[in-house]
């Protein structure tokens, strides 16, 4: 058994992860970004849940406002960005299947574990 407390500070940091899955806890300031038009993740789903704040995510060209309780699907290879356009920091809880990103928040290439 893993196990871990989320403390949901400033950025992007893996929480835990196995062979098969991974969690990591995002924080935007207001007004802050993630991604951009090309970002994407080659070779993992991303489920996104919103634990607090408010936002906006743009996948694959669609606009989907963001609250708390949102849970969004990012299908592996969807470009998509997510943004804070609240006065509250926007905390995410992010679910990854397979891993996306080494321990140290670097994305790992498509296939690779």
């Amino acid at each position: 058994m893993k196990r871990r407390h989320l403390r949901f500070g400033n950025g992007f940091r893996v929480a835990l992860a196995n062979a098969r899955a991974q969690v990591a806890e995002m924080v935007l300031a207001p007004g802050d970004g993630e991604g951009d038009s090309g970002n994407r993740h080659r070779g993992a789903d991303q489920w996104l849940y919103v634990v607090s704040g408010t936002g906006t995510a743009r996948v694959n060209g669609r606009r989907v406002g963001l609250r708390p309780g949102s849970l969004l699907l990012i299908e592996r290879r969807d470009r998509h960005q997510i943004k804070n356009t609240g006065r509250a920091p926007l905390r995410t809880l992010n679910v990854y299947v397979p891993p996306a990103y080494t321990k140290s928040g670097e994305e790992r290439p498509a296939g690779k574990r």
